[in-house]
């Protein structure tokens, strides 16, 4: 599942607009604001993929680590859990403390 940033509506994985105020999902979902924010900060380097242990086969295949430019965008299509993606972004930091 995939939450509309400007109005909270939780949108199924294979929805591209938002069922409530018609946003463009590809710019305004959780997953595309957080790695918006990551391709932004100048010491994430790269953008890993955690999965789920329940996830399904589809998602799994995504597991790993991604240079910004190459970032597989997320809800995984052809995803088959029930639940939706089980994935999310997680930060590749050149570094921890300034």
């Amino acid at each position: 599942m995939q939450t509309c940033t400007l109005c909270d509506h939780v949108n199924d994985d294979i929805a591209r607009t938002c069922e409530q105020c018609n946003a463009d999902l590809s710019e305004h979902s959780n997953f595309a604001q957080t790695l918006k924010k990551f391709r932004e900060n100048p010491r994430v380097k790269g953008v890993r993929i955690a999965v789920n242990e329940d996830a399904c086969p589809a998602c799994q295949k995504m597991r790993g680590s991604y240079p910004l430019q190459t970032v597989p965008q997320l809800p995984v299509d052809g995803c088959s859990h029930p639940l939706g993606c089980r994935c999310s972004y997680e930060p590749w930091l050149d570094e921890i403390y300034p």
